[in-house]
């Protein structure tokens, strides 16, 4: 398998999925888009720290096959940032994305287009290891005998439907088959962030909600600041259980900004504007938006010591959360209680 990785694939494998470390700084990350966007016009980020990008207008102009361009990307990512890049090389996303998984010798994985080379490569594996399978979907199959990626290629779709549900099943069986129509959207980091927390059953307890809206804003928090961005703007939104919606939306008095704290208090302050009584709250949903740059915002002095303490633990729980994983260290408050 490592042999094929160096052979040239055409241009039918013209779609580049790269992986960086999990830990990548987000400044070196902000720097391979760019570097990609010297090659492609078309790069899609999938931050914290992957991108997808389409490389079919760039191999007449560098005179370089898809395989050759990922090793040329690969290099110049090195040689600038010193930085450690997995490259899938294939003909739809999928199979980039699965090939960027385990690229072996070079760190560039490269699959042909033909439908033999493309079986070749998905079949033998584990149905677990399809790129955008899902753990239950995983056991499912398993229970029916289907371990194979190969095997659910094979089986007939309406059997396949029926497993996992109709556009489910469908997906993945295309996806098992070498088939993603997805395209790669020209896309830098996103200019909002949204979270949601749906209640298992309509609640009039406004400490479970504030504690929904802690846990949101947790999340989000921790999302911008891996993202190396900050929110102007938090808009919430509270779904009643006759699926009604309420909808506030809040300007960060402090400006921009990524913290907990702040994004936390402009949550509280709309909940606690709405003033409602006996409403059954079905869910709530937070969403940055006006989103910039973290290193264009200013950091305000502060005389209050509390939120210093807070920000310095802010810091230490995202080195932790970045080291052992997203949601290890959070505020005890955000967690539901036990008993």
């Amino acid at each position: 398998m490592d042999e094929q990785q160096d052979q040239a694939v055409g241009t039918g494998s013209p779609i580049l999925h790269l992986r960086c470390p999990r830990d990548v700084d987000p400044a070196l990350y902000r720097l391979l888009l760019g570097l990609v966007a010297n090659v492609t016009p078309v790069v899609q980020a999938l931050p914290p720290s992957a991108a997808v990008a389409d490389v079919s207008g760039s191999v007449r102009f560098f005179d370089r096959d898809p395989a050759e361009l990922a090793r040329m990307i690969r290099a110049r990512a090195l040689a600038l940032y010193g930085l450690p890049v997995s490259i899938g090389v294939g003909p739809n996303w999928t199979v980039a994305a699965m090939a960027s998984r385990e690229p072996g010798r070079g760190c560039v994985r490269a699959v042909g287009s033909s439908a033999e080379a493309v079986a070749a490569f998905l079949h033998p594996r584990p149905v677990g290891e399809l790129h955008g399978i899902g753990s239950a979907q995983e056991r499912t199959l398993t229970a029916y005998g289907v371990h194979t990626i190969g095997l659910l290629a094979n089986l007939p779709e309406a059997t396949v439907q029926r497993v996992l549900g109709g556009k489910a099943g469908r997906l993945l069986r295309e996806r098992a088959r070498g088939v993603d129509r997805r395209r790669v959207v020209p896309a830098e980091l996103p200019h909002s962030a949204a979270a949601q927390r749906r209640f298992p059953t309509d609640t009039l307890a406004p400490e479970l909600v504030r504690s929904a809206l802690l846990s949101l804003a947790v999340e989000l928090g921790e999302r911008l600041r891996g993202r190396r961005q900050a929110a102007k703007a938090v808009t919430m939104t509270m779904t009643f259980a006759d699926r009604t919606q309420i909808h506030r939306s809040r300007q960060l008095p402090r400006g921009a900004s990524a913290h907990t704290d702040d994004l936390r208090d402009a949550a509280y302050d709309m909940y606690r504007a709405l003033g409602l009584q006996r409403a059954r709250v079905r869910a709530v949903s937070l969403r940055c938006e006006q989103l910039v740059d973290a290193a264009t915002v200013a950091e305000q002095l502060s005389f209050d010591a509390d939120r210093e303490h807070r920000l310095r633990a802010e810091q230490a729980i995202d080195a932790l959360n970045r080291r052992f994983g997203s949601g290890t260290v959070g505020p005890a408050a955000s967690y539901p209680r036990v008993g």
